[in-house]
């Protein structure tokens, strides 16, 4: 502990970046400041608005801190034991009267973020044996876990970028100085990409937004939305082309090269210029200066992952970084050593199309289906549709397209149990309603993102606050639950769940570093790293930057690096034909949206914490001054947004960042519904993106929702300035035109 008894350090745990925390109470315990740890070795004092905001989530008085069960149209608070008998009642009730695939579940982003949620969730999912699971991932990051399975033969092998080390960071669809990285832990990357400047090296931003991480680079490319994949095939092309590419330290197990060649040689930067509305010359200057680089990692992030050809993007930029000769490189793409390797511990390696969706027959990835059928699904008529859900720290109605429909379908279900914090926008469809613990209220170790960092490191952060003797920790809800839905197992399992609970998080983790890649049990002449050093170091460990992994890092089945694919190389033609089709596409002269990252939301649900809330509204729609002059748009003034789902209210923000023919929204918004109970967020309300999104658009390779590059229309409907609080409460009573089953 640290020397202070007022003074405590510990890892946020609210986004990817998990920077140090000083968090300093007064004398009544109670917290006085939060700033950044200077002396944490990774983020080295950064700290972003979410971090101080931990404050306002702990003492929210929004915050759910007893179980909540319908009557009625309202809720009661009731005992745990009432709660959790209710809940398990429930669902075993619509299992048992309809089939175990009865009930869907749906685990929001903050799962990931959570120690004990990651270890003990997965038995309770695993309880209910249903074929109808469903998360985040297939939102924002599904295809990242396609080319990690598919290529490096586990779900979890995602190599990130060497930002400390490289000499030219290409970013597609991605802004890291938003977001502090995504599926690339890097606190403070402002700094680092600065850092990459001032050491004569380059950073360059394909986007058809001018971002915050565009502004900070060497060059950025305004391509056109959904047009990334054939900006990086013709990468690929100029590749062979010009014969840059480099295998001397990759050769001897990568295999493909030639079927990459031949599956993409007509996808030239003249053939495709127009369509990316990036010159050949651009495009080819580009791919030479990567090439030509002392070290270069190419990386893309949600923008290129929520399109039509997701999929195919994340496939071609590891096949970019690949023939490059600049995968598992110093400055290049490479994997974390993580003190806890979940991919040497176990964990599933992924699957694809073991089952399908009921009305799409979209396929399974690593036992989940993609989130953009289940309100289809809900509202079929097959006999194995889900009829119940349960979600966890998830609010899928803002967060997954066409949420208008969705809710539709989550009213008409038999049983609803949520596990959040929070009464909102989907909870309050809830028959019971179960709270965990506060972040501030249990112990922390990231499992998941310092195996996407950009450095080694490792950190424990015990619980700052005593909760409650009547609370729950997720974890504990989790197991309460299993034992309730599987109240007889066999002995071997009885044992096992008897010693887990018993373990606990905490024994757990320090199981798994006794056994993991650093511990003592590989390390028996050494002291090995252990859960209690990791306690005493306050400030967290430094443990070196990224090494060379492969090949001893592959999973695949032969030790070797297959980039012939062939799930890819069938996916190309249909590339092809989007490229055929684009000239009809442009000429219609419509706008298409996308969304936006912002450093002071974090998805939907912190928009309660006041202090993230303070000053100017957020939710805008971003439009370009040639845009808005001939729609006759003024700035400030209101506009209406509708697509082929749904329609908006939002104020217009003219900002040349835009490209001409793109408007964007940011992710996360549209509170206000009745019901829910947020004050602060519903007295902002925003608008939600998600009314305008598509469910029917998808990427075909992966199941991915398509949330970019949604064809929309803009027309202004004030005349005056609008009152941004009242406009976008407007948002939430316009009904959204039925969509087709």
């Amino acid at each position: 502990m640290a020397s202070d008894p007022s003074v405590h350090y510990r890892a946020c745990n609210l986004c990817e970046a998990i920077c140090g925390l000083e968090i300093r109470l007064d004398e009544r315990g109670e917290i006085a400041s939060i700033r950044g740890d200077a002396d944490d070795p990774f983020s080295r004092g950064h700290i972003c608005p979410k971090g101080v905001a931990l404050q306002d989530l702990h003492s929210d008085p929004d915050r759910l801190r007893r179980p909540l069960v319908r009557d009625g149209d309202t809720f009661r608070e009731v005992g745990w034991d009432e709660a959790l008998d209710r809940a398990a009642a429930g669902l075993r009730g619509v299992q048992e009267r309809h089939g175990r695939d009865a009930v869907a579940a749906y685990l929001g982003n903050p799962n990931v973020h959570n120690l004990g949620a990651l270890i003990f969730g997965p038995p309770l999912l695993r309880a209910l044996r249903t074929r109808h699971r469903y998360s985040a991932t297939s939102v924002d990051q599904l295809p990242h876990h396609l080319a990690g399975w598919s290529l490096f033969g586990h779900q979890l092998l995602l190599p990130v970028p060497d930002l400390d080390r490289t000499d030219f960071f290409l970013c597609f669809g991605g802004n890291p100085a938003a977001s502090n990285g995504s599926l690339m832990t890097a606190p403070d990357v402002k700094a680092r990409l600065k850092a990459i400047r001032t050491r004569g090296g380059s950073v360059v931003v394909v986007d058809p937004r001018r971002t915050e991480t565009a502004k900070l680079a060497n060059a950025h490319h305004a391509v056109r939305p959904g047009r990334d994949a054939l900006v990086l095939a013709a990468m690929t092309t100029t590749l062979f082309e010009e014969r840059l590419v480099d295998l001397r330290h990759l050769g001897g197990f990568t295999d493909g090269i030639e079927a990459v060649r031949d599956a993409l040689a007509d996808l030239t930067p003249e053939r495709v210029a127009d369509a990316t509305g990036l010159a050949a010359v651009t495009i080819r200057q580009l791919t030479r200066e990567f090439a030509a680089a002392p070290s270069a990692v190419c990386y893309g992030r949600i923008g290129v992952s929520t399109q039509e050809f997701g999929g195919l993007c994340q496939w071609l930029i590891q096949v970019l970084n690949v023939l490059t000769g600049n995968l598992d490189r110093p400055g290049g793409a490479m994997f974390a050593s993580p003190a806890v390797d979940l991919v040497a511990a176990g964990a599933s390696r992924g699957s694809l199309g073991r089952w399908r969706s009921l009305v799409r027959g979209l396929p399974e990835f690593a036992g989940e289906l993609p989130v953009a059928t289940l309100a289809e699904d809900m509202l079929s008529d097959h006999p194995q549709r889900p009829r119940a859900l349960i979600t966890v720290a998830g609010n899928p109605i803002l967060s997954t397209p066409d949420g208008r429909r969705l809710e539709r379908a989550i009213e008409g279900l038999e049983f609803r149990v949520a596990v959040d914090i929070y009464l909102n926008e989907t909870t309050r469809h809830a028959d019971v309603i179960l709270p965990p613990t506060s972040a501030l209220e249990r112990d922390h170790y990231d499992l998941v993102f310092n195996a996407l960092a950009i450095r080694n490191v490792a950190r424990y952060s015990e619980a700052l606050f005593e909760p409650p003797a009547d609370a729950r920790h997720d974890w504990q809800i989790f197991a309460e639950l299993l034992q309730r839905l599987d109240p007889s197992p066999s002995l071997r399992k009885r044992i096992e769940r008897w010693a887990w609970i018993r373990l606990g998080p905490r024994g757990v983790l320090a199981m798994m570093l006794r056994f993991g890649p650093r511990g003592a049990r590989f390390r028996p002449f050494g002291p090995g790293l252990t859960l209690g050093a990791l306690r005493r170091a306050e400030h967290g460990l430094d443990l070196g930057p990224l090494e060379r992994r492969l090949p001893e890092r592959l999973r695949t089945k032969n030790g070797r690096l297959d980039l012939a694919r062939q799930i890819y190389l069938d996916d190309v033609p249909r590339l092809r034909e989007a490229l055929d089709a684009a000239t009809e596409h442009d000429a219609d002269g419509g706008l298409l949206l996308i969304g936006r990252r912002q450093v002071r939301s974090n998805n939907s649900w912190m928009h309660n914490a006041p202090r993230l809330m303070r000053g100017k509204d957020r939710c805008t729609l971003l439009i370009h001054p040639s845009d808005a002059e001939q729609l006759g748009i003024v700035d400030g003034h209101a506009v209406r947004v509708t697509s082929d789902v749904g329609e908006i209210e939002v104020p217009a923000q003219i900002d040349d960042a835009m490209r001409p023919g793109v408007v964007s929204l940011p992710h996360g918004w549209g509170h206000g519904r009745s019901g829910a109970r947020l004050r602060v967020a519903n007295e902002r309300p925003g608008a939600s993106i998600n009314d305008l999104t598509d469910p029917s658009r998808v990427d075909l390779l992966s199941g991915n929702a398509v949330l970019s590059g949604v064809p929309v229309r803009v027309a202004p409907i004030a005349d005056l300035p609008l009152d941004l609080a009242a406009a976008t409460a407007m948002s939430t009573e316009v009904a959204a035109p039925e969509a087709s089953p």
